[in-house]
């Protein structure tokens, strides 16, 4: 109603000036009658009253739906009594619904050939690293030693860039099962031994061999991928253990990664979740790319584990996953 007002509010306007330049002109006229006055303006009211009550129950469903705007095309409800301009509006509306539709679609697959080529691409280029990674590994030279150093690079942005274009399609790639905390552990550490030497730090493991937890054991590899290997590029010559330890709490299961590195300025702890942000430490250590917290933080949420980080300059770094209540020995 509101708004029937508001659009017919110059027509009320216009509608008023011309009854009273009528009036105005009768009686410069002579015409004298002051009751005969009054009739022409109650039949010249009662008419635009009549006109006016018409025009909005006529287009009732269409100034319902300008007021209240549906969420989608499916919830406008066909009138059988619309009028001609009502109905042009929604063929309109449909026209452009079904086009948007359309382009949506084509969106959709386009984003998917890209995904397919993406995971097609980094899997052929696993092969060729696995080649000259095993040349590396049988020969004794500094050389060789370096290349086997770039090749774990590479390999772990290809194990990112696999693993960013899976994050799309997370829910048709993941399997809740229970898994041995300490087993997953155990086995990203051996992925990242050679790391672990290189920059002279050492995983130091406290976690029960009983304890289990509900989760995604290759997604739980991803995670804990990334964080040993922050906790490694931070702690690089320290000479200081990476402490890994686990325990219970009521019937949550909480998982802890400290290092002693060099830490995270206050004022970037609280982006250090957000995309491509690379804070103060990302300008000093040139290999960051702002992904990696992101990204495990984000596969943390659709895992239903959360993710807490602590830092202090030039004490190190403390990292804990919490599995949640249901979550547990």
């Amino acid at each position: 109603m509101k708004l029937f007002l508001k659009e017919h509010i110059p027509l009320i306007g216009l509608t008023i000036i011309q009854l009273s330049i009528i009036l105005l002109v009768y009686w410069l006229e002579g015409f004298s009658s002051i009751w005969v006055m009054f009739y022409v303006i109650f039949l010249c009211v009662c008419v635009f009253v009549g006109y006016l009550v018409y025009r909005y129950f006529s287009h009732r469903s269409f100034y319902s739906i300008l007021s209240n705007p549906p969420e989608t095309m499916n919830e406008i409800q066909k009138n059988e009594d619309l009028t001609a301009l009502t109905e042009a509006l929604e063929n309109l509306l449909e026209a452009q619904y079904r086009n948007y539709q359309n382009q949506l679609r084509k969106w959709e697959k386009k984003q998917q050939n890209q995904l397919t080529f993406m995971n097609q691409w980094v899997h052929q280029m696993k092969t060729p690293l696995s080649v000259i990674e095993l040349i590396a590994q049988d020969a004794d030279d500094e050389r060789l030693d370096s290349i086997a150093e770039e090749t774990d690079r590479l390999k772990n942005g290809l194990e990112m860039a696999l693993y960013v274009a899976r994050l799309e399609t997370f829910e048709q790639d993941f399997i809740v099962e229970r898994v041995s905390l300490l087993a997953v552990i155990e086995s990203v550490i051996d992925e990242n031994k050679r790391y672990f030497i290189r920059n002279n730090v050492f995983p130091e493991v406290k976690v029960n061999i009983d304890l289990k937890v509900e989760t995604d054991k290759k997604w739980l590899r991803f995670i804990l991928n990334q964080i040993f290997s922050n906790a490694i590029k931070y702690s690089a010559g320290s000479k200081e253990n990476i402490k890994i330890t686990a325990f219970s709490r009521k019937r949550e299961v909480i998982l802890e990664v400290k290092d002693s590195g060099v830490g995270i300025v206050a004022s970037d702890l609280p982006r250090v979740f957000q995309p491509f942000y690379t804070g103060e430490n990302g300008r000093k250590f040139k290999e960051s790319t702002g992904m990696g917290l992101y990204l495990t933080h984000e596969v943390c949420k659709k895992l239903n584990h959360n993710i807490t980080l602590e830092s202090e300059v030039g004490k190190g770094t403390t990292v804990q996953i919490v599995f949640p209540s249901r979550y547990g020995r």
